[in-house]
């Protein structure tokens, strides 16, 4: 592994412009109106998979996006290491607040990205974070550095709730087979300070609907004497959170894991400046569940919130309307034992019960998925904490994540097998946000980083 930093020097060009390529197609899952592009992508991981030394190479087609399925196996006997991660990105919306087009990457410098960031939709969520690993991948196979087997699976759903995921892996479970999975689809806790990420949030995700009047109504003929939809929405979304900023839904906390207060201890250890913080999003205070911090409230702790709510008239001027219908979509992130079904079932009771005569609720489910926490006691833990060792010069710090990645306890499930979340994100880095970015010393970092997880977790599997 002496010349990988050789490698990566002399290609380095090539990588950043590669990744721009993949970065200017927009493979936006959640809208039909991008169909083309998010298939487009899919052949173009599947050249780059090619090119990078795989020996076979496909697309599989599933009930939704296909998954690129690729593998370079050389020797059965040796470990096999599975690669997951997603070319489908989230929407690019709200487009003007973006400083330059989402589809069309820019480098610029910035506090915390000195060598400069990619800016584009999906630079960090996850193409640039994926694309580490095909990089890593071309490193090993040119050099006759592969330590040993290893395949990758890369979907084209995960921003939509991984659902033909699930029916693949089902149906999959020989040709997938591996020793360990491996994921970059988290961050770390600076870039000189890195982390290694241990649990992860579920989700429960529904969208609600509110019908009050069988059409429009006048607000001077009708205000005050018809239930408006808006206002009614309004009322019940706010009843969701008591004055301590927990949620009411009952039962909703029954299986909750309530840590020791020896752990949350540890937890506390983790760098964190919550002046920065709050300078860093320009608020004045933070703000969440009485008797946790931010970072327990971010992490171990779960929560509900609204991500979008419309109804009535929103364009220019005024227009004096009752809307007949009001809509939210709404999720709620779930700490390990916490079942998204069950919370999705207990939503859905709670917000039809709240509900005056007057309206009439209809609650939609989306997608959800469980939360994970993997040991720390692992071989796959312990190669990747001797990976970031070797390239950072220090020890990583096991870090619960607030985000969820749902497919991860899908696959402990199906193929039995443990996996490592391996990020190189930065909390600043603005993923489903305007303004997106991946730093380029943080992709070229991955990608030096993971070849020496494949050569620990090969030496510590004998």
């Amino acid at each position: 592994m002496s010349d990988i930093k050789n490698y990566i020097k002399a290609n380095k060009n090539r990588f950043i412009n590669e990744l721009i390529e993949l970065l200017k197609i927009p493979s936006v899952s959640a809208d039909p109106a991008y169909q083309q592009d998010v298939l487009n992508t899919a052949e173009a991981v599947k050249d780059r998979l090619e090119k990078a030394g795989c020996d076979f190479v496909e697309i599989c087609e599933t009930p939704g996006y296909p998954i690129v399925y690729g593998e370079k196996i050389i020797d059965n006997n040796l470990p096999t290491i599975l690669v997951y991660g997603h070319y489908d990105v989230q929407p690019a919306d709200p487009l003007d607040l973006w400083d330059s087009p989402a589809f069309e990457p820019v480098i610029k410098k910035t506090a915390l990205h000195p060598e400069g960031a990619i800016f584009a939709r999906g630079a960090c969520d996850d193409k640039g974070q994926m694309y580490m690993h095909i990089k890593a991948m071309e490193y090993m196979t040119t050099t006759g550095n592969l330590p040993c087997n290893v395949k990758f699976m890369i979907e084209g759903e995960e921003e939509v709730g991984s659902e033909s995921l699930g029916w693949f892996v089902k149906n999959n479970h020989e040709k997938l087979a591996n020793d360990i999975i491996l994921i970059s689809d988290t961050g770390m806790i600076a870039n000189d300070i890195p982390s290694i990420t241990t649990g992860l949030r579920g989700l429960s995700y529904v969208e609600v609907e509110i019908t009050g009047p069988n059409r429009d109504l006048h607000s001077g003929l009708y205000g005050g004497a018809v239930a408006n939809p808006i206002n009614i929405l309004t009322k019940m979304i706010a009843s969701l959170h008591d004055e301590n900023n927990h949620i009411t839904i009952p039962g909703f906390y029954e299986k909750v894991e309530e840590l020791s207060r020896a752990e949350r201890d540890e937890m506390a250890k983790a760098p964190f400046s919550l002046e920065n913080y709050k300078k860093a999003l320009a608020i004045d205070a933070v703000y969440g569940e009485k008797g946790y911090t931010t970072n327990e409230r971010n992490s171990i702790r779960p929560t509900l919130d609204v991500n979008g709510i419309w109804g009535g008239y929103t364009g220019e001027g005024a227009k004096t309307v009752i809307a007949s219908k009001a809509y939210a979509k709404i999720s709620m992130r779930l700490v390990p034992n916490q079942e998204w079904h069950e919370i999705t079932e207990l939503f859905t009771k709670h917000f039809e019960c709240i509900a005056p005569e007057a309206v009439t609720v209809k609650v939609t489910p989306h997608h959800g998925g469980q939360g994970y926490v993997t040991p720390i006691n692992t071989i796959g833990y312990k190669a990747a904490s001797k990976a970031y060792e070797a390239t950072f010069g220090k020890t990583p710090i096991p870090q619960r994540s607030g985000g969820s990645i749902p497919i991860v306890s899908l696959f402990e499930d199906e193929l039995r097998s443990k996996t490592i979340l391996m990020g190189f994100g930065l909390d600043s880095d603005a993923i489903h946000s305007p303004n997106e970015h991946f730093g380029i010393f943080n992709y070229l970092k991955g990608i030096e980083t993971i070849p020496y997880f494949y050569k620990y977790f090969t030496e510590l599997s004998k």
